[in-house]
């Protein structure tokens, strides 16, 4: 049974969310804190040009952090939208009733149960071998071989007798 949890429980939606928020309060604050020190030095009449121009460097990389957070809020909206749009399958939960003796489990394949006296299982039953068929052609398993696959005898060991004159 597996199904998708509630976006209320997911972990990394709430990273995004949290880091978003992050984002945007420390991007606002570089902005303003750089907007606040750009408008002191430039009405000090002795402030350097290191100073005026330091100041406008840090609001931009203040408002790229901003951007993103703000980006980060426009996914988790986007995230949240989704999600309330697509239906979830419904889960049938079935109950156990522990009070019933019937044991409905199936045993294991070949298994017998133990003799009250013998201490050793009883003998496996063989299983059918397998036929293997081509994946891309439709015969069923009970077709018999066609001459030229009888003819042909792949599966057998054959022995190099080393008087094949043919490989000389």
């Amino acid at each position: 049974m597996q199904t998708r949890p509630r976006l209320v429980t997911s972990i990394p939606f709430w990273v995004l969310v949290v880091a978003s928020v992050a984002a945007i309060a420390g991007g606002l604050a570089i902005v303003l804190n750089g907007i606040t020190a750009m408008e002191e030095v430039l009405n000090d009449p002795n402030a350097t040009v290191v100073q005026v121009y330091v100041g406008q460097s840090w609001v931009v990389v203040g408002a790229a952090v901003l951007g993103a957070g703000a980006i980060g809020i426009a996914l988790v909206l986007a995230l949240a939208a989704a999600t309330a749009l697509v239906r979830r399958p419904d889960v049938a939960v079935e109950s156990i009733d522990w009070n019933s003796d019937d044991e409905s489990a199936p045993e294991a394949f070949g298994a017998a149960p133990y003799a009250a006296t013998s201490t050793v299982p009883a003998a496996a039953t063989t299983a059918t071998p397998l036929a293997v068929e081509d994946a891309d052609i439709e015969v069923p398993s009970t077709t018999p071989a066609p001459p030229q696959a009888a003819a042909e005898r792949h599966d057998e060991p054959r022995l190099d007798t080393g008087d094949d004159a043919a490989r000389r």
